[in-house]
């Protein structure tokens, strides 16, 4: 552990104290690597014993093992000393110390507690628990296979070898390897639109093609970005000399954007054609990897994002059938959409969004839907973890249907039946979780946090889930020692005043609730992720550190930020991509200082990255008077500069240059803002941050700006932290007036 605890009850310094003056020891030691360091004293490690219901964990340097049927749990080791003691003995080995040891891979030779092994310094060792006994033996040595190994690439040669697949640096060509034939497939190959890998050479080789044999089927799935337009970024600090990047990147509303190609070729008849797999203009195609037999299937997504098909194709013809049609509008939920073709293509498992939350259900192998497998009114189905088809059901994750939850966004697993008559929760508990499975399947350990709430864990029968045993926690006990303390839950009305927004509030540890504090809200808008902490965390974002400086910091998701509470929170802001997250977040803010009246309203801040980013810049241009001063990083400040798939999705399709940008508001700054960004970022290109720049110079406006050079899209650095803490302390903390107009002395 740090040596920090000398600053845990120093006072914080009075608002009016300067940046000089700022206590910097304290706002360190809530860093969260100083945290961490802290935290981790009472972390704990668990896992299954293979093959069996037990488990077993460590926490504070000690092991237990737990009977998952029971939920009773003891020791796994009586004596620690005594059991180093053997362990020195028997292997010579001294670095084993009782106050930290350490296994892994254990196992339960006789499927039961009464001893374990693990295998140690080239020694399998086993440790009878019953009489507090180690013995040791040497470790079986592998059998070494020898003989049959096939050395030729069986991707591009059929399993009967009778036929190679071979590629140039564009196009495919098959050898009949009975008579040695070489025979030119393709002709339309292209730089970024090849049949083979891009890193092929022009000489006919193996190896080279990109496709796959499906018995003497060849299929080759081609992503064409020939003439997708090119993105160049300088990268300054290259040595010797600067150099050039240049990188696909097809902006929203252009006319040409990524082609898809399916080149079909059968062997036994000599035929190769391109199958009709882009039935919309523009469309996405995706490829399944499922084992079918003689079926393979592929999604087409309308450019417009609000059509998708499931299709397959019959192998040995090359026929494509349309097997099921979803229509989503505004757009579909590309964030949750997702299919499993099971028991060899007979059945598939389908996500749609039709009811306004994502669920599961079933239909046969022609599209004709059985029933729906998830249910819930406020249900939200997330990923599937596994699925069990002797058994007939899946496990998956899910938001919304938990009453104990405080944040609908918190996620829960479930099994349900694929015939949608049964579904139960695995894993109660009002937290986020995440569970890890017995290698059988029967068993998980489930641990669930909230950010106010370290990790709870408990082990769950799959079978049945009512079966559930708590075995440890983690606990925050040292870090409040120190003087952390964690976020308050917040809960507050959008500005519709009937729509529950949710987040977290971080307040000085010193805090004094006679005083005023400046209030800054950290943003990131989605809307294909929140970014908003549901797990327990420290100092996430730096935010606890900043609030150290005598801050209230905020982050609260708007409407239109999450795809996990339902199709009209998650479309929120389709149309209207620039403008829709700000209103809430001033709202939240006067809620808030109505709520705390610590919270001054005069001197509100806001701050973000990426799309956090351009919200904050769009923030202080709508509300000039309300928001006093904002860092914005690598913000996408021009959506028509940004990548294709997100402004026509969360915006929709319009002329180009049709998504209203930051640069139109240019004119109404009026507050304190710094814009940073990377050099080298690729995926927001800092063209956006200059843009925006060359939009505030043409009007007068007085701002700051940042580059940092070599930086990419993730410019998270000390340097940076501290960047976004120095702007607040000396703007926010003591907010001084200046002319905002820098030709007119206004």
């Amino acid at each position: 552990m740090r040596k920090l605890f000398f600053t845990l009850f120093l006072p914080l310094l009075a608002a009016t104290a300067t940046a000089q003056q700022a206590d910097w020891q304290r706002v360190h030691a809530m860093e969260e690597e100083v945290l961490d360091s802290i935290y981790d004293i009472s972390n704990v490690s668990a896992s299954f014993f293979e093959g069996s219901h037990y488990l077993y964990y460590s926490q504070y340097g000690r092991y237990q093992i737990v009977d998952a049927l029971t939920g009773r749990q003891e020791p796994l080791i009586d004596d620690a000393d005594d059991f180093v003691s053997q362990y020195a003995h028997l292997t010579g080995d001294t670095t084993l110390h009782a106050d930290r040891l350490r296994f892994y891979g254990l196992t339960l030779p006789y499927g039961d507690g009464r001893c374990f092994t693990w295998t140690a310094r080239g020694h399998q060792l086993t440790f009878d628990r019953t009489i507090q006994r180690l013995s040791i033996a040497d470790k079986p040595k592998k059998e070494q296979r020898s003989g049959g190994y096939d050395f030729h690439d069986n991707s591009k040669t059929t399993t009967d070898s009778l036929f190679t697949m071979l590629g140039d640096r564009y196009n495919l060509y098959v050898r009949d390897n009975r008579s040695g034939a070489i025979t030119q497939l393709t002709h339309d190959g292209v730089d970024y639109g090849s049949y083979c890998f891009r890193s092929a050479k022009d000489t006919i080789m193996t190896g080279q093609a990109a496709g796959e044999w499906h018995g003497h089927i060849y299929i080759d799935f081609v992503q064409d970005d020939s003439k997708v337009g090119d993105l160049y970024i300088i990268d300054a600090l290259a040595t010797p000399r600067p150099k050039l990047r240049t990188k696909k990147m097809p902006l929203p509303n252009e006319e040409h954007v990524r082609q898809y190609r399916l080149f079909w070729y059968n062997a036994d008849t000599r035929e190769g054609r391109l199958l009709p797999v882009s039935k919309f203009k523009d469309a996405e195609v995706k490829l399944s990897f499922a084992k079918t037999g003689d079926w393979l299937f592929f999604t087409r997504r309308s450019r417009s994002v609000d059509t998708l098909e499931l299709c397959k194709i019959y192998l040995p013809t090359g026929k494509i059938t349309s097997v099921i049609q979803e229509v989503s509008k505004p757009h579909l939920n590309i964030n949750l959409f997702n299919y499993h073709i099971i028991n060899g293509g007979k059945h598939i498992i389908w996500w749609s969004e039709r009811t306004g939350r994502g669920n599961y259900y079933l239909y046969d192998a022609n599209g004709r839907l059985l029933n729906r497998i998830t249910h819930g009114d406020n249900l939200v189905a997330d990923r599937i973890e596994r699925i069990d088809t002797v058994a007939r059901q899946i496990i998956f994750l899910g938001h919304g249907n938990e009453k104990e939850a405080f944040d609908p966004a918190y996620t829960y697993y479930y099994k349900a039946s694929l015939d949608g008559r049964r579904q139960q929760l695995l894993t109660p508990g009002n937290g986020t979780h995440d569970i890890v499975f017995s290698k059988d399947g029967k068993y998980a350990i489930d641990s669930y946090s909230r950010m106010d709430m370290p990790p709870v864990y408990q082990v769950v029968s799959i079978d049945n889930p009512k079966r559930v045993f708590v075995f440890a926690h983690q606990t925050d006990s040292l870090l409040r020692c120190h003087g952390w303390q964690p976020p308050v839950l917040v809960d507050v009305p959008a500005a519709d005043g009937t729509t529950h927004l949710y987040g977290v509030m971080y307040v000085p540890s010193t805090l004094d609730k006679t005083k005023k504090y400046p209030i800054i809200s950290n943003v990131y808008p989605g809307p294909q992720d929140d970014q908003l902490p549901r797990r327990f965390s420290l100092d996430d974002n730096a935010n606890q550190s900043l609030a150290e400086l005598g801050f209230i910091v905020i982050n609260v998701q708007p409407r239109g930020s999450s795809p996990l509470r339902g199709r009209d929170f998650y479309c929120y802001g389709y149309g209207n991509l620039r403008d829709y997250p700000v209103a809430d977040d001033k709202h939240t803010i006067e809620t808030l200082a109505a709520r705390y009246p610590f919270i001054d309203l005069s001197r509100v801040g806001i701050y973000g990255h990426s799309g956090g980013g351009f919200m904050t810049v769009t923030a202080m241009l709508t509300y000039p008077d309300f928001y006093k001063v904002g860092v914005a990083a690598s913000g996408n400040h021009d959506n028509n500069q940004y990548i294709q798939w997100w402004g026509e999705t969360y915006h929709g399709l319009t002329k180009p240059g049709g998504i209203p940008t930051n640069m139109e508001l240019a004119p109404r700054l009026k507050g304190k803002l710094l814009l940073i960004s990377g050099d080298v970022d690729d995926n927001v290109p800092w063209a956006s941050t200059l843009r925006m720049a060359d939009a505030l110079i043409r009007n007068n406006k007085r701002f700051e700006m940042m580059v940092l050079p070599g930086k990419d899209h993730g410019v998270w650095s000390p340097y940076y932290v501290n960047l976004i803490r120095y702007y607040f302390l000396e703007n926010l903390l003591q907010p001084t007036t200046r002319d905002v107009d820098i030709l007119h002395h206004r």
